[in-house]
């Protein structure tokens, strides 16, 4: 006799327990760019103010912090400029830094420009937009991460514009700050950032803003994409300075490392891979390379898979494996982005997550999985 099916999950499913608290990782820092759970329920639009789902959000980071990672907040990961607003995104660090202060979890919370129009603004615009946010970051006694921003690349006109303007933040930091380079892959209209579209130049640029103030860096986020540049890079920064990997094709190797240094770590990757993330660190911990490597290295599949062209929509198979995996009872986005991935993909994703055996519950994974494409009419693929 066939099992009867699975009855399906209802939006009120709670969300599961995190596990017990785990102790911070001790041999690199890594902090997961954790997304942002949508209000399945609110009466709205792609171009209107999100609608977050605060409890299930906020769990969503306990859940992280209880394997020992750290949080990067409102980052790209939540949909920064991609449905987020500056409002949300400004009370989702003032209830982040009240759970990490509440769990004694580390938090960076990101620090824009967004609640500039896209276009038009002039430097002194930017540079009071910043301002706004990294007082509210450091007020909330989170770390700040300077983003790359959208209107200043709009607004320089060459690496003096760039230096002048991170300079002058630099100053008035009251704590060391990430500085973040995401590439053009991740967000296009970043293109020719720190003033030149030449990566060479812009490294130099970007070396010499670090370089003008070290104390007042606590690392760098690079999110290229290229392995061999971010060593480059990192073998140059100052010996305080932290490098943060932001390669999220290329992670095991960048953190374990070589004969000169190593990354610590800055991923959207580790927002689905949490569990796995850590244990692998946990064994680099212990000194074991080679066991934190058989751990992380088959995890790559699924990050490239996630992180395809157009790059900047991996945030739609991120929160597909949050759902699969029990963490919330919906799979509905800020600004409707669970559509920017086709079925093929996202069923995809399931499989290679599957193998690596993220899904605490497989049955469920499966039977939700099954549930998205019976609704497109897809359920025979």
């Amino acid at each position: 006799m066939n099992a009867p099916a699975r009855p399906a999950p209802s939006a009120a499913d709670p969300a599961p327990r995190p596990a017990p608290a785990r102790p911070p990782l001790r041999s690199r820092t890594v902090l997961a760019a954790a997304h942002v759970v949508a209000d399945p329920h609110a009466d709205t639009t792609p171009d209107g103010p999100a609608a977050v789902d605060w409890d299930a959000t906020l769990a969503f980071r306990r859940h992280l912090w209880s394997h020992g990672l750290g949080v990067a907040e409102a980052m790209d990961t939540a949909q920064r400029g991609a449905g987020l607003d500056w409002g949300a995104a400004a009370e989702l660090i003032r209830r982040s830094a009240a759970e990490a202060r509440a769990v004694g979890g580390l938090l960076a919370c990101g620090v824009g420009t967004d609640q500039l129009p896209p276009h038009g603004a002039r430097l002194a615009d930017v540079r009071g937009a910043y301002e706004e946010q990294l007082g509210l970051v450091e007020d909330a006694g989170a770390r700040p991460v300077l983003m790359a921003s959208r209107q200043l690349a709009a607004a320089a006109t060459g690496p003096e514009d760039y230096q002048e303007l991170y300079g002058h933040l630099l100053r008035q930091a009251a704590r060391p700050v990430i500085l973040h380079w995401l590439g053009p892959m991740f967000d296009p209209a970043l293109t020719g950032y720190w003033g030149s579209a030449d990566p060479d130049a812009a490294t130099e640029t970007f070396l010499a803003i670090v370089a003008g103030r070290p104390g007042k860096v606590d690392g760098v986020k690079v999110s290229l994409l290229d392995a061999g540049r971010e060593v480059r890079l990192r073998r140059r920064l100052p010996a305080t300075v932290r490098c943060y990997t932001g390669d999220d094709f290329h992670y095991p190797e960048l953190i374990a490392g070589d004969d000169h240094g190593f990354s610590d770590a800055l991923l959207g990757i580790f927002d689905p891979l949490a569990p796995l993330a850590a244990d692998a660190v946990r064994l680099l911990d212990a000194g074991d390379t080679a066991g934190f490597r058989a751990v992380l290295d088959p995890t790559v599949a699924l990050s490239r898979h996630l992180f395809q062209a157009p790059t900047r929509h991996y945030k739609t198979g991120v929160v597909l494996l949050a759902w699969l995996a029990g963490h919330q009872s919906h799979f509905t986005m800020v600004g409707g982005l669970q559509s920017a991935r086709s079925l093929p993909h996202l069923r995809r994703a399931h499989e290679l997550a599957d193998q690596l055996g993220l899904f605490p519950d497989p049955e469920l994974a499966a039977h939700r999985m099954r549930t998205l494409l019976a609704v497109y009419g897809a359920e025979d693929a």
